[in-house]
């Protein structure tokens, strides 16, 4: 007889009583979550999520910070910002194949490890050499007619370019590798950690550049790169130290598929002998000592051509090529708060403090993104999920091409009919003045950012590339502007849910052995497609001209989003044959 039933024949008041074992179960649990709490604190998840962290923050602070360095450097002009972003991208460009095979070849640990010895020493005495120069920089320029200080200038922008192709090799090598393995390649867990590391990225991409920021207005230059040197030298003994434990625990980090080297050594080595008993053998035998007898510097250099070769050949023949070459195609665009869209904003009469605000939204609906792909990964899959995201973030652009046509759009149509006449130039003219009086024209023609890093946020030295903007005046219509930045912020949610299901699909399909080889030239074309979009603005830089960018960027996207059909209808019918 129950206790209630007990109870009640008895006349007493009913009280409900817990068995024995659910109460032990309960207490257990109680006294097992500090032990919970403490083992996730030391597991491999939270490591990485802290070593991320730290990373992300050095390299925000950094990107940010030395393009502002060059520019103070250079008496405020962009030539070293613009000489230094084609170096960082053409560097990438062609080496993202030789980097990706080197972390192919080599172990886990000794990868990770060299990587972030490189990247955070060359960010350290990259820092010393902008301190004296910020401290001696009368003296340096009087040594050798100046030439000292065209040496200083080569030594920042070389060094921070290691820094970059060491940071590159970094990211393949923990986001893309190390990643899959500490989840046990369980696609739920993978999306998951993917999700949570977006989620860091896209804070720290608001707070880092904030801090520095803070630091170099507050203070001085010379102070703002000792706080970066001293953040790299501690977050370089951390991050060593979490990411060799996270090694240790994890056994399956210590195992990698022998390299297809081997296979091919084995396989060019019974082909010579099969060709060794033909009649050509003897001309096969004389190329090969042709080679051989090579000097080593254009043997290195055949292999290095050889593997960048193999490299691009491994990122064409996988099955998710297309999704890989649409995430690319969509970084030709000025949709983003990059300096350019921003510097555009600021020349419509949107203020300083305002972009802040609306990078601060921004950063919002990222985050957003993230949530949004979790959620639709576990409800319709993830092919499913990235055909959500494009639509999404392709509709959000629609409000950017009205932007390019609504009240207060600077655009001058005029720039589309080189073929009218004298007098209706003339006309046009007109009308074109009348509509840019709420533009403001950049005055030396050195006031608009041409190769800014796309990883960082640049809105707070704005006011340094833009200080002789006049102020006090705006547009005759602020709808164009709402529309632009409308459309941006809330294409976020989409752009970053789509970003995160490419880049899990590329974890998910791409073999052990290739998997840094391939992400290494899925670098190098992001890299290839955001220098076009450089070369865009670099060819119309004027605000009315920013119209014509938008609706590029809106057809380059457009492009990136079909491709990544094709390859979700051509995965879709895979599987209904597999089936």
């Amino acid at each position: 007889m129950s206790l209630r039933a007990d109870a009640s024949q008895c006349g007493g008041v009913v009280v409900e009583f817990e068995p024995e074992d659910v109460r032990e179960a309960r207490a257990r649990r109680a006294r097992s979550m500090p032990g919970s709490a403490l083992i996730y604190l030391r597991g491999p998840k939270f490591l990485i999520y802290v070593s991320g962290a730290l990373s992300m923050w050095g390299d925000r602070m950094w990107h940010f910070a030395i393009s502002v360095f060059l520019i103070e450097l250079y008496g405020r002009n962009l030539l070293l910002t613009a000489v230094f972003g084609l170096v960082v991208a053409g560097s990438v460009l062609l080496l993202g194949a030789l980097i990706g095979d080197w972390v192919d070849r080599n172990p886990r640990n000794k990868v990770a490890h060299a990587s972030l010895f490189i990247q955070n020493i060359s960010v350290t005495v990259c820092s010393i050499v902008l301190m004296l120069v910020f401290s001696y920089k009368q003296w340096i320029e009087q040594i050798w007619d100046g030439w000292l200080t065209v040496v200083c200038y080569t030594v920042v922008i070389v060094l921070a370019d290691v820094a970059n192709l060491a940071s590159t090799a970094l990211t393949i090598a923990i986001q893309r590798d190390w990643i899959v393995v500490i989840t046990g390649y369980n696609r739920g867990h993978l999306a998951g950690m993917n999700a949570t590391m977006r989620r860091i990225d896209q804070v720290t991409n608001i707070l880092a550049p904030l801090a520095v920021g803070q630091v170099m207005t507050l203070a001085s230059n010379v102070v703002g790169c000792g706080f970066i040197l001293g953040w790299n030298l501690v977050s370089l003994i951390v991050e060593f130290i979490f990411l060799s434990r996270v090694y240790r625990i994890v056994p399956a980090l210590s195992i990698k598929p022998p390299s297809e080297e081997v296979d091919e050594a084995q396989g060019e080595a019974d082909a010579r002998e099969v060709l060794a008993l033909t009649e050509d053998n003897c001309n096969i035998s004389l190329h090969l000592k042709e080679i051989t007898n090579l000097p080593l510097c254009f043997r290195r250099f055949r292999w290095l051509l050889s593997t960048c070769k193999d490299g691009w050949r491994a990122y064409y023949r996988q099955p998710v090529f297309l999704a890989g070459m649409g995430l690319a195609f969509l970084y030709t665009t000025v949709l983003g708060f990059d300096c350019i869209t921003t510097g555009y904003a600021y020349t419509q009469g949107i203020s300083g403090s305002l972009l802040s605000l609306l990078m601060g939204v921004s950063a919002i609906t990222g985050l957003m993104g993230t949530v949004m792909f979790t959620k639709l990964r576990k409800a319709y899959g993830l092919v499913n999920t990235g055909i959500i995201s494009s639509c999404l973030h392709l509709g959000c652009l629609l409000l950017c091409v009205c932007s390019v046509f609504a009240p207060g759009s600077p655009m001058d149509l005029s720039l589309l009919m080189p073929y009218i006449d004298t007098n209706s130039s003339s006309e046009a003219g007109g009308m074109a003045n009348q509509r840019q009086k709420h533009t403001y024209p950049l005055r030396g023609g050195s006031n608009l950012p041409l190769l800014p890093d796309r990883s960082s946020i640049h809105w707070t030295n704005n006011t340094v590339l833009f200080d002789n903007v006049p102020s006090g005046t705006g547009p005759a219509s602020y709808i164009s502007i709402i529309l632009l930045f409308l459309g941006v912020i809330t294409a976020r949610i989409g752009l970053w849910s789509f970003d995160l299901t490419v880049t899990q699909l590329l974890q998910e399909n791409i073999c052990e052995s290739e998997r840094g080889v391939v992400n290494g030239v899925q670098s190098s074309m992001n890299y290839l497609m955001d220098l076009l979009h450089f070369i865009m603005v670099i060819s119309a830089p004027q605000p009315q001209h920013f119209g014509i960018l938008v609706i590029i960027s809106v057809l380059f996207i457009t492009t990136g989003h079909t491709m990544y059909f094709l390859y979700a209808r051509k995965a879709k019918r895979k599987r209904r044959l597999d089936t």
